[in-house]
């Protein structure tokens, strides 16, 4: 009875052993997995990327540092800087990039929302930027969805001396054989940007 007793108690010690061993492979948290707030906005996400929402976890560098398609400076030194131009399968071209006031006074987009009455739901915004194809001489604006309302950056107000915020913009894509178009946005410099293919 002893023997079977020690026999017991040894399997047990064994099974709290493996048990321990188990625990430890599963804990420690903090792992790759902690990602799930570093969506782009459409997208930006813009934002987005973008400002995109990366969780203050996430340490992994970026194994390129960011694309700069164009950099346009407008008065009171706000900057734009264009990061992607990417044409996707449903026939959308997206502009994404960062808004930048390197200036002393407060900015806001007021004038980018563009002239159009129809426009005036989306505030302070980049919705009356444009794309133009010049070889093909269209001109293409940021679509707008069923409330009239941009499918781009809004509530672009109260933009503080030397903060940044992610920006996109989204427009009827170009036929396939275009790939250079000029980005305008109203008060600021034209600038030339190469569409990818997403």
């Amino acid at each position: 009875m002893s023997k079977g007793h020690g026999r017991r108690t040894a399997g047990a010690a064994a099974a709290i052993v493996t048990l321990s061993v188990l625990l430890a492979g599963c804990g420690g948290g903090g792992g790759g997995d902690d990602k799930a707030g570093g969506a782009t906005p459409p997208t930006t996400g813009a934002t987005t990327s973008a400002g995109n929402g990366t969780t203050g976890g996430d340490q992994t560098p970026s194994a390129e540092p960011t694309q700069i398609l164009a950099q346009i400076k407008g008065a009171d030194d706000v900057v734009v800087t264009l990061n992607s131009a990417v044409r996707d399968q449903d026939g959308y071209v997206t502009v994404q990039g960062t808004l930048t006031n390197n200036g002393t006074s407060i900015f806001d987009a007021v004038a980018w929302r563009g002239q159009e009455t129809a426009l005036v739901p989306s505030g302070p915004s980049v919705a009356g930027a444009v794309l133009i194809d010049e070889a093909g001489k269209k001109r293409y604006y940021v679509l707008r969805d069923t409330d009239g309302k941009c499918l781009c950056t809004t509530g672009l107000i109260g933009i503080k001396p030397k903060e940044s915020r992610p920006i996109f913009a989204q427009f009827p894509a170009p036929p396939a054989a275009t790939t250079q178009v000029q980005f305008e946005l109203p008060t600021m410099p034209p600038a030339k940007i190469t569409i990818s293919e997403g």
